[in-house]
């Protein structure tokens, strides 16, 4: 059989000659990063896969989907799994290009090599911005927000990049949508194809081995078995330390999604620790200075490191201006990491008190309410008590409006037109019905302010009782509204 598969593919062969490649200088924990990078990223992928299983990429059900993923204790394990992958692939592809910085490894004929790797290290950073959004729970929005309006800021091409990867004037639906695609689909195929380049360049320049002055002094050995072992016993420390990481410390699930709130301060995730750490450095003035042009020259140096090294040989004396360098980076990097983390954590003890998550995964409509709107709570309680509907319709609208009108029904300027004290709303019942079955598109004027948001048809998604309950909600608790009741019989007969 194996003799009939090599006859037809050859894929005997070429194992074989994977597998007795020459590695100079022996097998060593050395090279044990990039494989190690390699079997995180498939982690991901698999992971990955399974969670797209359970996840509904909408405004309206993105926190619901998670908050489901959260409260099944398998699928929890996987996007677990899923999360501390990537902050051990974001490290591990780190470490191998700090190493190879190091050993001067990127240095003719292997200057592809670096570019490809360096590239990866961008990719990889960019699948971790974007599905830093897909929770869809408070602190994903406004951690994104943030990336997305530093995204507008850039010179020329900035406001039509944001619009773009927003999907819009605001965040919304839209925007999970280009997260969820960059994520789910192109990311990972750019990573796939440069994991492919890097690995052909690679074979093709052989490994660059130890440093040293001589390379006839170096003896030599195989990938296989020695190496090959040394790089499944780490890939196997790294996948016990993401499992341990994932069962007692898995990720947090906050309140759903307000943007309303002004007050919350979010949390990016540590690799943008330092990021956060400049931009709060420098004066507003200096903004674009810290958020696009030092991050777009750092990179333009990283990538030309092979050429602005004009050392001859890879010894550590002759490259002291590059590790010096690099030392310097590293250290501005884990000092300016330390800063944003203190920063962040006394804005949060400043502000006010958070829910737990096991608060928000009991009763996450209530949660979110609460969590974002702790002034209007008080009202919405007062009048639920004493009508349900009203109650009911306060749940509904949590769940499915509040993403986008806010949870005390502000809107979103621009956006999202406010529920509150709207004459439409509180008008002809029947118009306000049709909104809701019918959905809303292109541009309208509240109280003398254009909006531009696009709003679902909802007749197929939510009973006609659902949407009874909250056009009655939003007509008689939100803001200063006071109209009369919908029921379900006006929106059947509106339906038919």
């Amino acid at each position: 059989m194996i003799n009939w598969i090599e006859s037809r593919t050859g894929f005997v062969s070429m194992a074989k000659e994977f597998l007795t490649e020459d590695v100079p200088g022996g097998a060593s924990y050395w090279y044990v990063f990039g494989s190690a990078t390699l079997f995180a990223m498939i982690v991901q992928i698999v992971t990955g896969i399974f969670l797209t299983f359970f996840y509904a990429p909408s405004a309206a059900t993105a926190w619901e989907s998670t908050r489901a993923i959260y409260l099944n204790p398998w699928t929890h394990f996987i996007l677990s799994v899923h999360y501390w992958g990537a902050s051990a692939m974001i490290a591990l592809v780190f470490l191998h290009l700090l190493q190879v910085l190091i050993w001067g490894a990127y240095k003719s004929p292997r200057e592809l090599q670096w570019i490809v790797g360096v590239l990866l290290l961008l990719v990889t950073l960019v699948l971790g911005l974007t599905g830093y959004l897909l929770p869809w729970d408070m602190n994903a929005y406004f951690a994104s927000q943030v990336s997305l309006n530093i995204t507008g800021t850039a010179p020329i091409a900035g406001p039509l990049l944001q619009s773009i990867a927003q999907g819009g004037g605001a965040m919304g639906t839209a925007t999970i949508n280009r997260f969820f695609g960059l994520h789910v689909w192109l990311m990972p195929a750019a990573l796939l194809a440069l994991v492919g380049a890097h690995l052909a360049i690679f074979r093709h320049n052989g490994s660059a081995g130890p440093v040293v002055d001589d390379r006839r002094t170096l003896k030599q050995g195989r990938f296989w078995p020695d190496q090959m072992f040394m790089d499944a016993a780490f890939s196997f420390i790294v996948f016990i330390v993401i499992v341990f990481l994932a069962i007692f410390v898995p990720p947090f699930l906050d309140a759903k999604a307000d943007p309303t709130v002004a007050t919350f301060v979010p949390y990016p995730a540590w690799y943008f620790l330092s990021l956060f750490g400049l931009l709060n450095l420098v004066p507003p003035q200096f903004d674009l200075l810290a958020t696009i042009v030092v991050p777009t020259l750092f990179l333009i140096v990283v990538l030309l490191v092979p050429w602005l090294d004009r050392s001859t040989t890879r010894n550590f004396a002759s490259r002291k201006g590059i590790l010096w360098g690099a030392t310097l980076v590293v250290a501005a990097v884990v000092g300016l990491s330390i800063y944003s983390q203190l920063s962040i954590m006394g804005k949060q003890a400043a502000g006010p008190p958070s829910l737990s998550e096991a608060q928000i995964l009991a009763a996450p409509a209530e949660a979110a309410t609460t969590a974002a709107a702790p002034a209007a709570a008080s009202g919405g309680a007062a009048a639920g008590a004493a009508n349900p509907q009203l109650a009911a319709g306060a749940k509904i609208f949590s769940t499915n409006c509040s993403s986008c009108h806010g949870a005390t029904g502000m809107g979103v300027p621009g956006a999202f037109p406010p529920l509150a004290n709207n004459p439409t709303v509180t008008g002809d019942p029947n118009n306000v019905i049709a909104i809701v079955t019918g959905g809303l598109h292109g541009a309208i004027n509240v109280n003398g302010q254009t909006y531009n948001g696009q709003m679902p048809a909802w007749k197929g998604t939510l009973s006609d009782a659902d949407i009874a309950d909250v056009i009655t909600y939003i007509r008689g608790a939100l803001g200063n509204n006071k109209a009369s009741a919908v029921t379900t019989a006006q929106v059947t007969a509106h339906k038919s």
